[in-house]
């Protein structure tokens, strides 16, 4: 095992100051097979989800839908790579989560995420909460979810700038 430190990505808590607005780069696709491969795997058998013809002819959308869980769980690992990779100690709960407009097959998810609020922990030195609102949107801007989220993070370690 190597005694080398693990490379970050991730924002020290001293760097998530409150309004700062991350557009992430990465920006993915969803596919039928993601949407079919992630609801089987989570035991969902919403009609939904994985039935063409009822999605078709007995819903308002005409076509499945993106699992929202799917699509919640897309949003915030968009957001890890800009915001709390090798940063993070845990992350300790949504206090909010919305989904305004479905997600389809082949729509594009973009994600930007909002620190909220940002503080040192009283019982944990060398930690701090951070609060975070993590938006995605499809490729026509259209806000598909929106997620309020805490997470314990890392200080800047003493000596690294």
């Amino acid at each position: 095992m190597s005694d080398a430190p693990r490379p970050h990505t991730g924002r020290w808590l001293e760097e998530l100051e409150p309004g700062m607005v991350i557009s992430h780069a990465i920006r993915r696709s969803i596919t039928e097979s993601d949407n079919v491969m992630f609801t089987s795997m989570t035991m969902n058998p919403a009609w939904l989800h994985l039935d063409f013809d009822y999605a078709e002819n007995e819903t308002e959308f005409g076509r499945p839908l993106v699992n929202s869980m799917l699509t919640l769980a897309m949003v915030i690992g968009i957001s890890v790579h800009e915001t709390t990779l090798g940063t993070t100690v845990a992350n300790l709960g949504f206090s909010e989560i919305a989904f305004p407009s479905p997600m389809f097959h082949g729509d594009t998810l973009r994600v930007e995420t909002e620190v909220m609020a940002a503080r040192h922990s009283k019982s944990r030195p060398g930690q701090g909460v951070v609060t975070f609102e993590h938006r995605g949107f499809n490729q026509s801007d259209v806000l598909c979810c929106r997620a309020v989220r805490n997470a314990l993070m890392l200080s800047r370690p003493e000596g690294e700038e």
